[in-house]
């Protein structure tokens, strides 16, 4: 039997969220960026607010500019992650395959809840009340037998129509999809947009329509001989054709812990003040590690540096005597990198990574430095971190003007809670 995967998104997420805490603003055109910042960008606007020309990834100055009397709501993150996830709980009301896909958007198998809870349509359209009773976000719902089609059929349909639904199968894939421009099929940029419009394929169904051989062929002739595993990817896509199921988690095993920090380069010129950062950005990678249970053993690290003229950068790694998540050791490490490679211009990015992760129950033991004792500190530190916030604990250095650690404690994913 066909499967019946439907992909869920909440329209202008955040923006709806906030509207739906502020009645007074029912009828006015909100958008969610941060309001002191002219220069910064508009994270979500409401439908109200788009149709006056404020778009999303535009700047707040610029939207302001467009509309006058767009109202300018700071980012609120940790709710609506808390919304997000209790949409998922709704979800699962209706099927236990669900996967979360962003902070908005929502893969479900409801395969097998068809016979209990009617027709899919049926279905999306009692998600969509409870949704909507429930937190004030309006879902849009794509339904297909393949999680790229409900994609594809969220995207480029269901968002433009009223009801918010629409479903995409064998039966009008050729008549609805295969018309569209190439740039509205799934993961085509405007870079890969360029390239299909030089081989003459400027629909999904130009790309659909042609045996994989053929394509192959087109592609390298194209981008060269590298190029065939994209163009059985694109073929398929163009096709419908994903065998990928809806697996119910949001983490796959780990291969990588890492964080990473876009600096003012003008502030970061001098090394005592990048290695403020640089050390923070260690103790944060080394406290993620710990919390999934992993040490690794490989340090990488990254830096964009600039001087408004001059533009450099490296990314280098360095092996390990040992796996770890000691932040000393990984400090150590990364300081090393970064003092080797450095070119000396202003610092205006920096990450850390650590990879070659091995479970983290047996470590090894050294001669000279109690491991023991150093990882029995460290996981206290977190527990006061986890249960008063990241701030509650930091190094001393964090309170010199170069540090970021207090700042980066008030937000989530570079925006405030």
């Amino acid at each position: 039997m066909d499967r019946v995967i439907m992909l869920i998104d909440g329209q202008s997420f955040y923006a709806s969220i906030e509207k739906a805490s502020r009645p007074d603003l029912k009828d006015r055109p909100v958008a969610v960026g941060d309001p002191e910042r002219k220069s910064g960008i508009i994270l979500a606007a409401c439908p109200i607010a788009k149709a006056r020309g404020v778009t999303t990834a535009g700047r707040v100055g610029e939207a302001l500019a467009q509309c006058p009397d767009l109202v300018v709501l700071r980012p609120r993150m940790q709710t609506y992650i808390t919304v997000s996830m209790f949409i998922t709980e709704i979800f699962e009301s209706f099927t236990d395959l669900v996967e979360p896909y962003s902070i908005d958007e929502q893969f479900l198998d409801v395969t097998g809840s068809i016979g209990y809870f009617g027709t899919p349509e049926e279905m999306a359209r009692r998600i969509q009340r409870r949704v909507l009773l429930s937190t004030g976000v309006w879902a849009r719902c794509g339904i297909g037998p393949t999680k790229i089609l409900a994609k594809m059929a969220t995207d480029n349909f269901a968002k433009k129509r009223p009801e918010g639904i629409f479903k995409l199968g064998a039966d009008n894939i050729e008549s609805v999809l295969w018309p569209l421009p190439v740039h509205q099929m799934f993961m085509v940029a405007s870079r890969m947009t360029r390239h299909f419009i030089r081989m003459g394929l400027p629909t999904i169904g130009d790309i659909a329509r042609l045996e994989l051989g053929d394509f192959k062929r087109r592609m390298r002739k194209e981008m060269g001989k590298q190029s065939d595993i994209q163009a059985e990817y694109y073929w398929q896509t163009a096709r419908g054709i994903d065998p990928s199921p809806v697996v119910p988690s949001i983490r796959n095993k780990l291969k990588s812990v890492s964080h990473g920090k876009t600096l003012r380069s003008s502030l970061y010129r001098k090394l005592e003040d990048i290695e403020v950062v640089l050390l923070e950005l260690v103790v944060e990678v080394c406290r993620r590690s710990r919390r999934w249970g992993y040490m690794g053993r490989v340090v990488s690290v990254g830096a964009a540096e600039t001087d408004g003229t001059h533009s450099a950068s490296f990314n280098r790694q360095v092996t390990l005597p040992q796996p770890t998540s000691l932040s000393h050791e990984v400090a150590a490490a990364a300081s090393g990198i970064f003092r080797k490679y450095w070119s000396g211009l202003p610092v205006s990015h920096l990450h850390i990574s650590l990879t070659d992760l091995t479970d983290d129950s047996v470590f090894q033991l050294t001669l000279f430095d109690d491991r023991v004792k150093a990882y029995r500190l460290e996981r206290a530190i977190d527990e006061i971190k986890d249960r008063y916030g990241s701030a509650a604990i930091m190094r001393t250095s964090s309170l010199l003007k170069a540090g970021v650690a207090r700042e980066r404690a008030e937000q989530i994913g570079g925006h405030y809670k």
